[in-house]
């Protein structure tokens, strides 16, 4: 991108200034100290063209909405239109989600996005025994069809999307969204969103679990097959780092090992024999916004530029809407500190901001409260805000992809690319992902990442305001929202009435034929759905894949 002699004449420039920077440094000793992102890459003093004179223009960075779209997948981005304002709610009953869901789209939110309790992220019913505790405490209690009907009452299915982020029971609850969709008259054809369905990230690192990763995988391609034939807005999967972020790694492994995943479900359909271009288009991902803003928008930027080059390359895609990586963010939720709760608010800002500058598609900002309950109205309100502001007032979203260029974006985004790059070659030496996460492999490296980062922040290398640095005594009052004990036993009497009112010949028949069908090559979307309509429980259905398929444990490996 620059003449030779200008590359000459900066490198000794170059050289003179850091004469004189050390000569400063010299002055104020305690300005020494190793410099490096939240993930430990090293930060260099200053970023010159010297930093990035081997990348090409039109190859490496381009135009928005060409290849390899470092810049962004839309000609206009956020000119022509802003990211979906996707916020993450679920509590309690159906109703009660149902509720908050009115109240976040009358407030302007433009898509909605399901968080589950936990039995119904594992595949039980609220009656279970399993279940005891955990009714709508970190999320909406899905038990059967009746809860889907009441949990989108009123909301306007047809013209919204919805994003669900369940795992193990993904294919019986995109059923339930399927079968609920239909008896309102729409048809499955129009409706649009996202199931989360990545069970791959599940063993690595968020660890809801249900069968083993190879029957797993099965269920997985069922869905991405019946997408592609059966519902065209929909997108079967989301491959996600954000757990990956979560559960500690850095930076470079959340980018890795979910391209990774990804390259592993790509193959699995195409060992179905679909064709690459025929679902390619309808595969999203969900990353997560850390703390550290160059190094996520340079995460996001060489995201996209390595996709590109995966589906063009390896999968020889020839849609370009196949090498596009069309993305969901939600800011970082290990970030958020019980200390000083209203730092929280600062720190989404933060996050959010690096999301849209690195051209996220759609966004879920966490409430100020998240890190102690469910967040309140209040507090989910202030979120969606934060997004409202940024949106509205900041001017972020006049120009397209205003941090390309930065010698320090282009070339982390360039160092993030290679080291990811890495991490994936080693993975295909070991066989795939599959056979990685047999071998504990992305487990173990995010377990050392994440006790590195605990140590620097023990020993104050890292600062968290509030934790180890800024700390008061002072406790200020944050409002929490409570679950009222008695809606687990109201939920229990209402999936009971529904089992004991439905035809439960019919149901019965139904987990039958499935149960058959699980031993043969069949799609099982299709029998999935028959079961659902017929009013069986989320529990009945998962209990055959249980019984076809085994149960997964974790080897808890350190």
């Amino acid at each position: 991108m620059f003449k030779k002699e200008s590359i000459e004449k900066i490198g000794v420039d170059n050289k003179k200034w850091q004469q004189l920077f050390q000569e400063s440094v010299e002055k104020a000793p305690e300005r020494l100290k190793r410099f490096s992102t939240v993930s430990d890459h090293p930060v260099q003093n200053l970023y010159t063209p010297l930093d990035i004179k081997d990348l090409d223009y039109s190859n490496d960075i381009g135009f928005p909405n060409q290849y390899p779209f470092t810049r962004g997948i839309q000609p206009t981005m956020y000119r022509g239109r802003l990211w979906t304002m996707r916020m993450f709610a679920g509590l309690g009953s159906a109703r009660d989600t149902n509720k908050r869901f009115h109240l976040l789209v009358n407030e302007g939110q433009t898509g909605l996005s399901t968080a589950f309790d936990m039995p119904t992220l594992m595949g039980y019913d609220t009656d279970s025994p399993r279940s005891r505790g955990e009714c709508g405490k970190c999320g909406v209690a899905i038990d059967s069809l009746k809860d889907m009907e009441i949990l989108f009452d009123g909301l306007p299915i047809d013209k919204i999307t919805t994003s669900m982020t369940i795992n193990p029971p993904a294919p019986v609850v995109w059923a339930m969204y399927i079968a609920m969709a239909e008896k309102r008259g729409i048809s499955r054809g129009v409706i649009g969103g996202t199931i989360q369905n990545d069970m791959l990230k599940e063993f690595i690192a968020q660890k809801t679990f249900m069968c083993p990763p190879r029957p797993s995988m099965r269920l997985i391609t069922d869905t991405v097959e019946f997408a592609t034939k059966e519902v065209p807005r929909w997108n079967p999967i989301s491959i996600s780092g954000y757990h990956i972020r979560e559960a500690g790694s850095t930076a470079v492994q959340e980018l890795a090992f979910t391209l990774s995943d990804g390259i592993t479900y790509v193959e699995a359909a195409l060992e179905r024999g679909l064709d690459v271009d025929s679902f390619a288009p309808r595969l999203s991902f969900f990353f997560n916004s850390h703390l550290d803003f160059f190094e996520e928008i340079a995460k996001y930027r060489a995201a996209r530029r390595m996709w590109a080059r995966i589906m063009k390359e390896k999968f020889k895609a020839k849609d370009p809407r196949s090498m596009w990586l069309r993305f969901h963010t939600q800011t970082a939720g290990c970030s958020l500190t019980a200390q000083q709760p209203y730092n929280n608010v600062i720190r989404t800002a933060i996050e959010a901001l690096a999301a849209v500058l690195g051209g996220t598609q759609s966004l879920h900002t966490n409430s100020l409260d998240e890190v102690l309950a469910i967040p309140t109205e209040e507090a989910a309100t202030i979120a969606l805000r934060t997004q409202q502001i940024i949106a509205e007032e900041s001017g972020v979203a006049n120009t397209i992809d205003p941090m390309g260029g930065s010698f320090y974006v282009e070339r982390l985004t360039r160092d993030m690319e290679e080291e990811a790059l890495e991490y994936i070659r080693k993975i295909d030496d070991m066989g795939g992902m599959v056979a990685a996460i047999e071998k504990n492999y992305p487990q173990l490296e995010i377990a050392d990442a994440a006790y590195k980062y605990q140590k620097q922040i023990d020993s104050k290398e890292k600062t968290v305001v509030g934790v180890n640095k800024y700390v008061t005594e002072e406790e200020l009052p944050v409002e929490i929202l409570q679950i009222e004990a008695e809606l687990e036993e109201n939920q229990i009497k209402w999936t009971n009435q529904i089992k004991d009112t439905r035809d439960n010949k019919k149901v019965k028949e139904s987990l039958e034929k499935l149960g058959e069908a699980t031993q043969r090559d069949d799609n099982l979307m299709y029998l999935i759905i028959d079961a659902v309509k017929e009013y069986a429980t989320e529990q009945e259905v998962c209990d055959v894949f249980r019984e076809a398929f085994g149960i997964y444990r974790d080897p808890g490996v350190y």
